[in-house]
């Protein structure tokens, strides 16, 4: 169950640019999708973009990801059509995300970069950031009890 004024949607099927691009076709905006394998993510990474006035001199919010993907992306007016056609879960998915917002004439602001976890390191680098974390105790206790 979401909180309130938290709209949780069904993911369609399709590739990654047609589920994201599926999802910003649910709402008039402003809207702002975060990946789920940012598990170190805070309020604060976010307070940029939610907090009230923000969006007056940006179109998007645009969290690059450290591998060259982006691990958020806001739209004051979701358009499907930036997000479709563009090659996800490359090393450049981040740099043709962010062109297709500029080449659109969009002004984009951004959030700070974050470790998406794709791999065990980034699993690592992330539970290191955040040692306190679910995520981290998560980690520890897949660990062998000999390694903890």
């Amino acid at each position: 169950m979401a909180a309130p004024g938290i709209e949780v949607a069904e993911q369609c099927g399709g590739g990654l640019d047609e589920r994201l691009a599926a999802a910003f076709a649910l709402d008039g905006g402003p809207a702002l999708l975060i990946g789920m394998d940012t598990p170190q993510l805070t309020p604060s990474h976010l307070a940029p973009a939610l907090t009230s006035g923000e969006w007056g001199d940006g179109d998007a919010w645009f969290g690059p990801a450290e591998d060259g993907g982006f691990w958020a992306l806001g739209l004051a007016r979701p358009d499907p059509g930036l997000l479709l056609g563009v090659p996800m879960s490359r090393p450049d998915t981040g740099a043709a995300q962010r062109r297709r917002l500029t080449g659109a004439g969009l002004r984009v602001r951004d959030l700070p970069p974050l470790c998406d976890v794709d791999t065990p390191a980034d699993a690592e680098a992330v539970a290191a950031a955040a040692p306190g974390g679910h995520f981290a105790r998560a980690l520890d206790a897949c660990r062998p009890a000999a390694t903890r």
